[in-house]
């Protein structure tokens, strides 16, 4: 499976982006926004190749397991950035949620210059499995790139 980040737009603090699994587009993503010099958790993560994970031992399982059921099997973990560490794809609508990790939503809004993403635990629901697949395949790779359409 071939999954992919692709940013969008930023606003002042946020990022927009879309996910895809196998070129077909899943949700948007909200991201902290992209700065040269690394804020702990205030900075997006960087462009490139990372390796997917299912991460069953982080604090955050109980509580998705808690609110998701069987259907959460571990947090879905980009693994391998340089300066990063616990970045997990999950649920939350502003960048007061992210703490640099990308949130998921159906939709989204701009408000006072900064992006949000909505129907976050929905957008969950879906895209999950097919994350949970794409962190256990053989191609477990997902690739981020900046191409800022608006």
């Amino acid at each position: 499976m071939k999954t992919k980040i692709v940013r969008v737009a930023q606003g002042k603090e946020s990022t927009l982006s879309h996910l895809y699994i196998d070129g077909i587009f899943q949700c948007f993503l909200l991201e902290d926004k992209i700065r040269q010099v690394k804020i702990k958790s205030k900075t997006a993560i960087p462009e490139g190749n990372f390796k997917l994970r299912l991460n069953t031992w982080g604090g955050m399982n109980k509580t998705y397991f808690q609110k998701y059921g069987p259907m959460h099997q571990g947090m879905i973990e980009i693994d391998d950035l340089p300066t990063y560490d616990s970045v997990y794809i999950h649920v939350g609508n502003t960048i007061d949620h992210t703490a640099g990790c990308p949130l998921v939503g159906l939709s989204y809004i701009k408000k006072d210059g900064d992006f949000q993403v909505l129907q976050s635990a929905d957008a969950y629901r879906q895209v999950y499995p097919k994350l949970l697949a794409a962190a256990r395949s053989k191609e477990n790779e997902i690739e981020i790139q900046n191409i800022f359409q608006f």
